[in-house]
């Protein structure tokens, strides 16, 4: 998003884009005015590692950003087994779904600025350790609390991952193409990463879990050995920050624009209500789709959840460059549609429908998180533009964890379609009511709302 979310689409924030420089070691032109003033002003290094060129290094980085993000949502459907062999409930499966949401709440906040100083690689590796760390305190530690420590550890991953990979991404094409500099493409490639990532883990748990023997082991030893390869993989993809020139001067954590506190608090509501139904899906889809559906596919399972995220990051890509107003209102129409869709599959049984709908709300909730982000941007004073969307993100966040585990509590006193009504009913009255807050709230101003956004997600 100047931060990198705007290019990056997802429901989860990058890091602020500073100047990224060449490092002294990385391979490029020697002849480029930059990279040969750089050598003439830095003394000489000794050889280091062999690295990858910044082309293979791009795709690098996607694939690990992509596998980070599958791990996140991999137990989407593997919460009834979790249940079955922990003895607990719908609410203690969303408490368990919300511990990664805190995780990755603290990395945003407090850790995800570092690559600015650190550099790209060196927070990207701390992601996938501390990703595969997770993985094995979910193998070896096997009851409640060592899932709820691995879930906050997976969290912390998610967060460093997805704070700095988009503007890694970003950086190293400019590398490769620094004519270039208004391409999509790194763009693109980021929302396919991540949110073809969530779509993808639920997908892969599921076929695991559907034929393959201890889901609950196999699946995280796959997901360890493909971080295992990815780390290797990093490891040798060129730095983009040069440690060797003084680091930018941080900017203030939080500051608005005149005037843009009732927008941020509109925008926040919508990354809040857009997040609430992806946080729904993956937490409790297993026990709705059992429950009212009667179906005890993990496969089907996993599908449902691949076709939410999958929808979001379509619509995203597809519809990105619609002018914001326009943007947030087909969001503001698809997502309830979807919502209501919802509550009548519950209601008169029919998994097709099931499908359908949460491909509607998973485009929906895609779309109106990228009118969200664009729009706390927006209000956000330059130099404190990371600070707020951090702080947006934080409030997203909430929104995908705390309604979970209301819903839950609701489904003590409730029927699960009774409860599915008033959850669609609440979130679609709330994203509209949104969207008519964020798009009346005084006229654009310098760097303000632009008339289309620049990239596709």
């Amino acid at each position: 998003m100047s931060s990198a979310s705007v290019r990056g689409g997802v429901p989860l924030p990058a890091a602020p884009t500073p100047l990224s420089r060449p490092t002294a070691d990385a391979p490029g032109d020697p002849t480029h005015p930059v990279q040969a003033l750089a050598r003439a002003d830095l003394p000489p290094r000794a050889p280091g590692r062999r690295r990858a060129s910044h082309a293979a290094g791009f795709w690098f980085v996607a694939v690990a950003f992509t596998v980070l993000m599958a791990f996140g949502t991999a137990p989407t459907p593997l919460w009834p087994l979790y249940e079955a062999r922990d003895h607990f409930g719908a609410t203690t499966v969303t408490v368990a779904y919300a511990s990664m949401v805190v995780g990755a709440a603290g990395a945003f906040l407090g850790l995800g600025h570092l690559s600015d100083r650190l550099g790209r690689r060196r927070i990207i590796v701390p992601a996938l350790l501390v990703g595969i760390l997770a993985s094995v305190v979910l193998i070896v530690w096997r009851d409640l609390p060592g899932l709820i420590a691995g879930r906050v550890l997976n969290g912390v991953g998610l967060g460093l991952m997805a704070s700095t990979a988009t503007t890694y991404l970003h950086d190293l094409y400019h590398a490769v193409r620094p004519d270039r500099t208004g391409s999509v493409l790194p763009g693109v490639v980021a929302t396919a990463a991540n949110l073809g990532g969530l779509a993808s883990g639920p997908l892969v748990a599921g076929a695991v879990a559907e034929w393959l023997p201890a889901p609950l082991i196999t699946a995280q030893v796959i997901f360890t050995l493909a971080m295992a390869v990815c780390l290797a993989l990093v490891l040798c993809t060129p730095e983009t920050v040069d440690l060797e020139l003084p680091a930018a001067r941080p900017s203030s954590r939080f500051a608005l624009r005149p005037g843009g506190r009732r927008a941020f608090g509109a925008a926040g509501a919508l990354g809040a209500f857009a997040f609430a139904i992806l946080g729904l899906i993956s937490s409790l889809g297993a026990s709705v789709l059992h429950g009212s559906l009667h179906t005890d596919s993990h496969l089907v399972v996993g599908l449902a959840a691949f076709l939410m995220f999958g929808s979001a990051a379509a619509a995203q890509l597809v519809l990105g460059r619609l002018p914001l107003p326009r943007l947030l209102t087909v969001g503001a129409v698809v997502f309830p549609v979807g919502l209501v869709l919802c509550a009548v599959a519950l209601q008169h049984p029919a998994l097709w429908l099931y499908l359908v709908a949460v491909s509607l709300s998973g485009a929906g909730s895609g779309l109106l998180f990228k009118g969200g982000v664009e729009r706390a941007g927006a209000v956000a004073e330059p130099a404190s533009r990371a600070g707020v969307l951090a702080m947006f993100f934080v409030v997203a966040y909430l929104g995908m964890g705390l309604p979970s585990v209301l819903f839950s509590i609701a489904l003590r006193y409730f029927a699960v379609q009774n409860a599915m009504i008033g959850f669609a009913t609440v979130l679609s009255c709330g994203a509209v009511v949104s969207v008519v807050v964020a798009l009346r709230d005084g006229a654009p101003g310098p760097g303000q709302l632009p008339a289309r956004s620049a990239h596709p997600s």
